[in-house]
């Protein structure tokens, strides 16, 4: 019985993380398109929404039950000799740190600096620079949802190699880098003249 709970409640978690990170995307690159300050600052709002209020709960949910299951279920320390496991709960640490170090902190950052411009009436030279050239957070972001799926992989195929491990890594280090030099080129970030200007 208590298995099952913990197994249900790390998939309310994965669902809530995983969505939560769609969202996140989405609205990341919904702002990349939109010309309007007042737009742009809402889709940054949202995007805000989505990591403190879906993200961050679905994580800290996975990282209990999960916990829980490696105790009880798995040895404890044992788990060391389970490459799918150590596997899952190496990427989940990386991704735990990370979201809430560079990509978080940029997201924060760049809402203050959105609300700046918005009481400025106008797009200032910080929060354009901040959406054009920050490329390790640019990098972070898109990393997210790949490393997630090697955790997912990990999880359901379970294998008892390293082999799947490196190779859905190294996938999604390319995939993140290639999403990172792809998109704010299909998507730059070009606000409308009159945004900024003073009124």
């Amino acid at each position: 019985m208590t298995y099952g709970l913990l197994v249900f409640a790390h998939l309310v978690g994965l669902a809530l993380m995983s969505g939560g990170l769609i969202g996140v995307w989405l609205f990341d690159l919904r702002s990349r398109q939109l010309t309007e300050l007042p737009l742009f600052a809402e889709a940054v709002r949202n995007i805000a929404v989505f990591y403190d209020g879906v993200v961050v709960p679905g994580a800290l949910l996975l990282l209990a039950s999960g916990s829980w299951l490696i105790v009880s279920f798995y040895g404890g320390w044992v788990f060391l000799d389970i490459p799918w496991l150590v596997g899952m709960v190496a990427l989940f640490a990386l991704e735990f740190v990370e979201g809430n170090t560079i990509t978080r902190l940029y997201f924060m950052r760049l809402r203050r600096l959105t609300k700046d411009a918005l009481a400025q009436g106008r797009v200032t030279p910080e929060l354009e620079r901040a959406r054009q050239a920050e490329l390790v957070p640019t990098f972070t972001h898109f990393l997210d949802i790949p490393i997630l799926m090697v955790i997912i992989s990990l999880g359901a195929l379970r294998p008892t190699t390293w082999t799947q491990f490196g190779v859905g890594v190294v996938a999604a280090l390319v995939v993140a880098t290639l999403l990172t030099l792809v998109i704010p080129r299909l998507y730059p970030w070009t606000p409308a003249a009159g945004a900024k200007e003073q009124p």
